[in-house]
């Protein structure tokens, strides 16, 4: 399992008003985190942030020179996967509303308390690093899959979909003792102990639907 070496949580606080950008800044700063402010979005994208360690971007809508979906197309055709806050004026709602069905992690109206403020930066820090954990577990999937040869690999797809070591050995025109061997090596490749976790492995990867799923012995 490739290692995941967290740098300190860093938030990008995006907000016109100087005033209440500081206030922020300053809250931000003493719960912890680590902070990096522009006074519009725009400035955001003259150079992107890291997406690479845990982390998130809050958006006053003070910064008015960009949609809140313009903001999110934009992140995601640059293919960054930072989660973004939105925060918001009653009068505003409905443009965060848009938001949220087009990506955005959350949008809180103001004034915010601080505690509803950090609780929401702390469950997107956590979705982010949870996603993370799952590219970085998929890549290793995939590299293990990948070093199976052709024969272990038809294997696998056979041994995910509860096929037996008997039919195996049929529509691969080969013994059982050879299946088995093969099916070992495999097992041995994809570092799993049982059809079970290899089962969930092919899962997780996408290889096949949960509801086709039945574990042989």
């Amino acid at each position: 399992m490739e290692a995941i070496y967290y740098m300190p949580t860093l938030i990008y606080i995006v907000d016109g008003d100087a005033a209440s950008r500081a206030e922020n800044d300053n809250m931000l700063r003493a719960s912890g985190y680590k902070t990096r402010s522009y006074g519009s979005a725009e400035e955001i994208f003259r150079q992107l942030p890291d997406d690479k360690n845990a982390g998130c971007i809050v958006i006053d809508r003070q910064a008015r020179d960009t949609a809140p979906s313009d903001i999110l197309d934009r992140l995601s055709k640059a293919g960054f996967g930072l989660p973004v806050i939105f925060l918001a004026e009653h009068s505003d709602i409905r443009a965060c509303v848009n938001a949220i069905k087009a990506g955005a992690e959350d949008f809180l109206t103001k004034p915010v308390e601080p505690q509803e403020f950090l609780e929401a930066i702390d469950r997107a820090i956590a979705r982010h690093r949870l996603t993370m954990e799952q590219e970085v577990w998929a890549r290793a999937g995939m590299a293990r899959l990948n070093q199976l040869t052709p024969r272990e690999r038809q294997v696998f797809d056979r041994v995910v979909r509860a096929k037996k070591n008997k039919q195996v050995a049929f529509e691969l025109g080969t013994t059982e003792r050879t299946v088995k061997a093969h099916r070992q090596k495999m097992m041995e490749k994809m570092q799993v102990r049982s059809v079970a976790e290899l089962v969930s492995c092919a899962e997780r990867l996408g290889l096949v639907r949960p509801r086709a799923l039945r574990v042989s012995s």
